[in-house]
Protein backbone atom coordinates (compact mmCIF):
# COMPACT_ATOMS: atom_id res chain seq x y z
CA UNK A 1 0.00 0.00 0.00
CA UNK A 2 2.85 2.37 0.82
CA UNK A 3 4.38 1.76 -2.62
CA UNK A 4 1.00 2.56 -4.20
CA UNK A 5 0.85 5.99 -2.54
CA UNK A 6 4.47 6.70 -3.44
CA UNK A 7 3.76 5.75 -7.04
CA UNK A 8 0.58 7.83 -7.09
CA UNK A 9 2.39 10.85 -5.68
CA UNK A 10 5.11 10.56 -8.29
CA UNK A 11 2.51 10.21 -11.05
CA UNK A 12 0.67 13.35 -9.93
CA UNK A 13 3.96 15.26 -9.79
CA UNK A 14 4.93 14.08 -13.29
CA UNK A 15 1.55 15.05 -14.72
CA UNK A 16 1.78 18.48 -13.10
CA UNK A 17 5.27 19.06 -14.52
CA UNK A 18 4.14 17.84 -17.95
CA UNK A 19 1.12 20.17 -17.96
CA UNK A 20 3.14 23.19 -16.89
CA UNK A 21 6.00 22.66 -19.32
CA UNK A 22 3.67 21.92 -22.24
CA UNK A 23 1.59 25.00 -21.41
CA UNK A 24 4.60 27.32 -21.42
CA UNK A 25 6.37 25.51 -24.28
CA UNK A 26 9.39 27.20 -25.86
CA UNK A 27 12.72 27.11 -24.05
CA UNK A 28 11.17 25.85 -20.80
CA UNK A 29 9.82 22.74 -22.52
CA UNK A 30 13.10 22.29 -24.42
CA UNK A 31 15.12 22.54 -21.20
CA UNK A 32 12.98 19.93 -19.43
CA UNK A 33 13.23 17.61 -22.43
CA UNK A 34 17.01 18.07 -22.54
CA UNK A 35 17.29 17.26 -18.85
CA UNK A 36 15.08 14.18 -19.35
CA UNK A 37 17.07 13.08 -22.39
CA UNK A 38 20.45 13.38 -20.66
CA UNK A 39 19.23 11.37 -17.68
CA UNK A 40 17.67 8.77 -19.97
CA UNK A 41 20.92 8.51 -21.92
CA UNK A 42 22.87 8.00 -18.70
CA UNK A 43 20.46 5.29 -17.54
CA UNK A 44 20.84 3.44 -20.82
CA UNK A 45 24.62 3.61 -20.62
CA UNK A 46 24.53 2.14 -17.14
CA UNK A 47 22.03 -0.56 -18.16
CA UNK A 48 24.18 -1.54 -21.14
CA UNK A 49 27.27 -1.50 -18.89
CA UNK A 50 29.01 1.14 -20.99
CA UNK A 51 30.06 3.44 -18.14
CA UNK A 52 33.22 3.09 -16.12
CA UNK A 53 32.65 1.36 -12.79
CA UNK A 54 33.17 3.16 -9.50
CA UNK A 55 35.92 0.71 -8.61
CA UNK A 56 37.80 1.48 -11.79
CA UNK A 57 37.60 5.21 -11.11
CA UNK A 58 38.92 4.65 -7.60
CA UNK A 59 41.71 2.50 -8.95
CA UNK A 60 42.74 5.38 -11.21
CA UNK A 61 42.89 7.63 -8.12
CA UNK A 62 40.62 10.41 -9.24
CA UNK A 63 38.24 11.67 -11.90
CA UNK A 64 38.77 10.43 -15.40
CA UNK A 65 37.11 11.84 -18.52
CA UNK A 66 35.24 9.07 -20.30
CA UNK A 67 35.00 10.13 -23.94
CA UNK A 68 32.50 7.44 -24.94
CA UNK A 69 30.00 8.81 -22.44
CA UNK A 70 30.80 12.49 -22.99
CA UNK A 71 30.47 12.29 -26.78
CA UNK A 72 26.86 11.31 -26.18
CA UNK A 73 26.20 14.20 -23.81
CA UNK A 74 27.72 16.68 -26.26
CA UNK A 75 25.87 15.18 -29.22
CA UNK A 76 22.50 15.34 -27.44
CA UNK A 77 23.05 18.95 -26.36
CA UNK A 78 24.23 19.92 -29.86
CA UNK A 79 21.18 18.23 -31.38
CA UNK A 80 18.80 20.15 -29.12
CA UNK A 81 20.49 23.48 -29.89
CA UNK A 82 20.44 22.87 -33.65
CA UNK A 83 16.80 21.84 -33.65
CA UNK A 84 15.79 24.77 -31.44
CA UNK A 85 17.53 27.28 -33.68
CA UNK A 86 16.40 25.83 -37.00
CA UNK A 87 13.22 23.89 -36.28
CA UNK A 88 13.93 21.90 -39.44
CA UNK A 89 13.18 18.19 -39.04
CA UNK A 90 15.29 17.49 -42.13
CA UNK A 91 18.39 18.38 -40.08
CA UNK A 92 17.78 15.30 -37.96
CA UNK A 93 19.33 13.11 -40.65
CA UNK A 94 22.46 15.28 -40.75
CA UNK A 95 22.83 15.27 -36.97
CA UNK A 96 22.47 11.48 -36.84
CA UNK A 97 25.13 10.98 -39.52
CA UNK A 98 27.53 13.42 -37.84
CA UNK A 99 27.00 11.68 -34.50
CA UNK A 100 27.90 8.33 -36.01
CA UNK A 101 31.05 9.81 -37.59
CA UNK A 102 32.12 11.31 -34.24
CA UNK A 103 31.57 8.01 -32.42
CA UNK A 104 33.54 6.12 -35.07
CA UNK A 105 36.35 8.68 -34.94
CA UNK A 106 36.59 8.21 -31.19
CA UNK A 107 36.59 4.45 -31.70
CA UNK A 108 39.47 4.69 -34.17
CA UNK A 109 41.66 7.02 -32.11
CA UNK A 110 41.13 5.10 -28.86
CA UNK A 111 41.54 1.65 -30.37
CA UNK A 112 41.64 -0.99 -28.90
CA UNK A 113 40.11 0.37 -25.71
CA UNK A 114 36.53 -0.17 -26.94
CA UNK A 115 34.87 -2.90 -28.98
CA UNK A 116 32.70 -1.93 -31.95
CA UNK A 117 29.70 -3.38 -30.10
CA UNK A 118 30.16 -0.77 -27.37
CA UNK A 119 30.34 2.04 -29.93
CA UNK A 120 27.13 0.92 -31.62
CA UNK A 121 25.37 0.56 -28.28
CA UNK A 122 26.46 4.06 -27.21
CA UNK A 123 25.24 5.45 -30.56
CA UNK A 124 21.94 3.63 -30.03
CA UNK A 125 21.61 5.26 -26.59
CA UNK A 126 21.78 8.70 -28.22
CA UNK A 127 19.10 7.85 -30.78
CA UNK A 128 16.75 5.86 -28.56
CA UNK A 129 15.52 8.48 -26.10
CA UNK A 130 16.95 11.97 -26.82
CA UNK A 131 16.24 12.18 -30.56
CA UNK A 132 12.73 10.77 -30.27
CA UNK A 133 11.76 12.77 -27.16
CA UNK A 134 12.46 16.02 -28.98
CA UNK A 135 9.37 15.27 -31.07
CA UNK A 136 7.37 16.47 -28.05
CA UNK A 137 8.84 19.94 -28.63
CA UNK A 138 8.23 19.68 -32.39
CA UNK A 139 4.60 18.72 -31.78
CA UNK A 140 4.13 21.62 -29.36
CA UNK A 141 5.57 23.98 -31.99
CA UNK A 142 2.90 23.10 -34.56
CA UNK A 143 -0.16 25.26 -35.12
CA UNK A 144 -2.53 24.29 -32.29
CA UNK A 145 0.32 22.11 -31.06
CA UNK A 146 -0.58 22.77 -27.43
CA UNK A 147 -3.62 20.53 -28.01
CA UNK A 148 -1.91 17.87 -30.11
CA UNK A 149 0.95 17.36 -27.67
CA UNK A 150 -1.54 16.17 -25.05
CA UNK A 151 -2.23 13.14 -27.25
CA UNK A 152 1.32 11.91 -26.65
CA UNK A 153 0.67 11.54 -22.94
CA UNK A 154 -2.88 10.26 -23.35
CA UNK A 155 -1.65 7.56 -25.74
CA UNK A 156 1.12 6.59 -23.33
CA UNK A 157 0.03 7.12 -19.74
CA UNK A 158 -3.75 6.69 -20.05
CA UNK A 159 -3.17 3.58 -22.13
CA UNK A 160 -0.78 2.23 -19.49
CA UNK A 161 -3.25 2.87 -16.64
CA UNK A 162 -6.21 1.36 -18.51
CA UNK A 163 -4.18 -1.65 -19.62
CA UNK A 164 -3.12 -2.26 -16.01
CA UNK A 165 -6.65 -2.04 -14.62
CA UNK A 166 -8.32 -4.13 -17.34
CA UNK A 167 -5.49 -6.66 -17.21
CA UNK A 168 -5.85 -7.04 -13.44
CA UNK A 169 -9.63 -7.54 -13.70
CA UNK A 170 -10.04 -9.54 -16.89
CA UNK A 171 -6.58 -10.61 -18.07
CA UNK A 172 -6.44 -14.26 -19.11
CA UNK A 173 -4.31 -14.51 -22.24
CA UNK A 174 -0.64 -13.53 -22.00
CA UNK A 175 0.51 -10.85 -24.43
CA UNK A 176 4.26 -11.44 -24.30
CA UNK A 177 4.95 -13.98 -21.53
CA UNK A 178 8.71 -14.09 -22.04
CA UNK A 179 9.06 -10.30 -21.82
CA UNK A 180 6.35 -9.25 -19.38
CA UNK A 181 4.39 -12.14 -17.84
CA UNK A 182 1.81 -9.85 -16.21
CA UNK A 183 0.69 -8.18 -19.44
CA UNK A 184 -2.36 -9.66 -21.13
CA UNK A 185 -4.11 -9.38 -24.47
CA UNK A 186 -7.23 -8.17 -22.67
CA UNK A 187 -5.19 -5.49 -20.92
CA UNK A 188 -3.62 -4.37 -24.21
CA UNK A 189 -7.04 -4.05 -25.86
CA UNK A 190 -8.36 -2.22 -22.79
CA UNK A 191 -5.42 0.18 -22.97
CA UNK A 192 -6.09 0.96 -26.64
CA UNK A 193 -9.82 1.47 -26.08
CA UNK A 194 -9.16 3.54 -22.96
CA UNK A 195 -6.74 5.80 -24.82
CA UNK A 196 -9.21 6.18 -27.70
CA UNK A 197 -11.99 7.09 -25.28
CA UNK A 198 -9.80 9.58 -23.44
CA UNK A 199 -8.70 11.09 -26.75
CA UNK A 200 -12.31 11.47 -27.90
CA UNK A 201 -13.37 13.09 -24.60
CA UNK A 202 -10.35 15.39 -24.69
CA UNK A 203 -11.22 16.43 -28.24
CA UNK A 204 -14.95 16.83 -27.63
CA UNK A 205 -15.01 18.61 -24.27
CA UNK A 206 -11.76 20.57 -24.29
CA UNK A 207 -10.33 21.15 -27.76
CA UNK A 208 -13.60 21.53 -29.68
CA UNK A 209 -14.88 24.02 -27.12
CA UNK A 210 -11.71 26.09 -27.17
CA UNK A 211 -11.16 25.88 -30.93
CA UNK A 212 -14.56 24.96 -32.50
CA UNK A 213 -13.26 25.04 -36.07
CA UNK A 214 -10.93 22.09 -35.46
CA UNK A 215 -13.64 19.43 -34.86
CA UNK A 216 -11.15 16.79 -33.77
CA UNK A 217 -13.15 14.29 -31.69
CA UNK A 218 -12.92 11.36 -34.12
CA UNK A 219 -9.42 12.17 -35.35
CA UNK A 220 -8.13 12.45 -31.77
CA UNK A 221 -9.69 9.08 -30.92
CA UNK A 222 -8.02 7.50 -33.98
CA UNK A 223 -4.64 9.11 -33.24
CA UNK A 224 -4.75 7.93 -29.64
CA UNK A 225 -5.66 4.41 -30.75
CA UNK A 226 -2.63 4.27 -33.06
CA UNK A 227 -0.47 5.90 -30.41
CA UNK A 228 -1.59 3.36 -27.80
CA UNK A 229 -0.47 0.46 -30.00
CA UNK A 230 2.93 2.08 -30.50
CA UNK A 231 3.16 2.93 -26.78
CA UNK A 232 2.77 -0.74 -25.83
CA UNK A 233 5.48 -1.70 -28.29
CA UNK A 234 7.75 0.89 -26.66
CA UNK A 235 6.96 -0.50 -23.22
CA UNK A 236 7.76 -4.05 -24.31
CA UNK A 237 10.95 -2.89 -26.06
CA UNK A 238 12.18 -1.41 -22.78
CA UNK A 239 11.27 -4.65 -21.00
CA UNK A 240 13.29 -6.59 -23.56
CA UNK A 241 16.36 -4.41 -22.96
CA UNK A 242 16.06 -4.88 -19.20
CA UNK A 243 15.75 -8.64 -19.58
CA UNK A 244 18.74 -8.78 -21.93
CA UNK A 245 20.86 -7.06 -19.28
CA UNK A 246 19.16 -8.65 -16.25
CA UNK A 247 17.99 -5.48 -14.50
CA UNK A 248 14.67 -4.65 -12.86
CA UNK A 249 14.62 -0.88 -13.42
CA UNK A 250 16.71 1.59 -15.42
CA UNK A 251 17.16 3.84 -12.38
CA UNK A 252 15.70 5.21 -9.14
CA UNK A 253 15.13 8.88 -10.02
CA UNK A 254 11.30 8.66 -9.86
CA UNK A 255 10.02 7.08 -6.62
CA UNK A 256 7.72 4.14 -7.25
CA UNK A 257 8.42 4.11 -10.98
CA UNK A 258 12.17 3.63 -11.38
CA UNK A 259 14.16 5.78 -13.76
CA UNK A 260 13.39 8.15 -16.59
CA UNK A 261 13.46 5.29 -19.06
CA UNK A 262 10.99 3.27 -16.97
CA UNK A 263 8.41 6.08 -16.98
CA UNK A 264 9.01 7.43 -20.49
CA UNK A 265 9.57 4.14 -22.35
CA UNK A 266 6.22 4.40 -24.13
CA UNK A 267 6.37 8.20 -24.58
CA UNK A 268 9.67 7.78 -26.46
CA UNK A 269 7.93 5.71 -29.14
CA UNK A 270 4.67 7.62 -29.14
CA UNK A 271 6.10 11.15 -29.53
CA UNK A 272 7.37 10.86 -33.14
CA UNK A 273 4.25 8.96 -34.26
CA UNK A 274 1.90 11.59 -32.82
CA UNK A 275 4.03 14.35 -34.36
CA UNK A 276 3.68 12.96 -37.87
CA UNK A 277 -0.03 12.17 -37.39
CA UNK A 278 -0.56 15.75 -36.14
CA UNK A 279 1.06 17.01 -39.35
CA UNK A 280 -1.50 15.03 -41.35
CA UNK A 281 -4.51 16.17 -39.31
CA UNK A 282 -3.32 19.77 -38.84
Amino acid sequence: MKNFWVRLGSSITLVAIALLTVFYGGYILAAVLLFTSLFGYRELLVALKLTESVNRLKANKGFKIIWLENIGYLTITFYFIIMLVSGEVSLLFIVVILSLIVFMAGYVFSYPRYHIRQIMEAFFCVLYAPVMLFCIYLTRSLENGIFFVGLIFISSWICDSCAYCIGMLFGRNKLAPKLSPKKSVEGAIGGILGAMGAGALYGAFIVNRLVPELSVTLSFAAICGIGAVIAQIGDLAASAIKRNYDIKDFGKLIPGHGGIMDRFDSVIFTAPVIYFLALLVG
